[in-house]
């Protein structure tokens, strides 16, 4: 019953988009964060039509290690990104490599972007789950060894 009452609400809401669109710009009185919509409510405004994102998760290299790489290719055009990362001898240029192969098909086959305007906006990585390790050590002591992984996220946007 509440489920349905739910999705009864969620129907209005996407009916009215004038009033879904207020709702979308108004601020969270404490975080100043855009109010949270349901996928099906972004997509019937049409939000993240004009980007192109590629997520990965769980990859077995520190964040630390992806972000310097990630900061040469932010702001570039998708052509000289894709040329830093083949020429950078960094583990992690291959796997960004193939997450911006992955975020320029969806910009340019999922959202319909022109390959030629497409620029890297936006790329993070946040630290995943640590894979904790022992190592032992001299007088019967051990050591914890931390294998870290990382949750890597890359926006491609189109350019005016």
């Amino acid at each position: 019953m509440a489920a349905k009452a739910k999705k009864e609400q969620a129907e209005a809401l996407v009916n009215n988009n004038e009033n879904l669109l207020a709702i979308y710009n108004s601020k969270h009185t404490k975080s100043r964060k855009p109010a949270l919509l349901t996928k099906a409510q972004k997509k019937e405004l049409g939000i993240g039509k004009d980007q192109g994102k590629a997520v990965l998760r769980y990859a077995r290299i520190s964040p630390r290690k992806v972000k310097i790489v990630m900061d040469l290719i932010k702001n570039k055009p998708i052509d000289e990104a894709y040329a830093i990362l083949r020429y950078t001898p960094k583990a992690a240029s291959e796997i960004l490599f193939k997450l911006l192969k992955s975020a320029e098909a969806n910009a340019t086959n999922n959202n319909g972007l022109n390959r030629d305007n497409l620029y890297v906006a936006d790329g993070f990585a946040n630290p995943g789950p640590i894979l904790k390790r022992v190592m032992p050590r001299a007088q019967g002591r051990a050591v914890r060894i931390r294998k870290r992984t990382s949750h890597i996220t890359i926006v491609v946007k189109e350019r005016n």
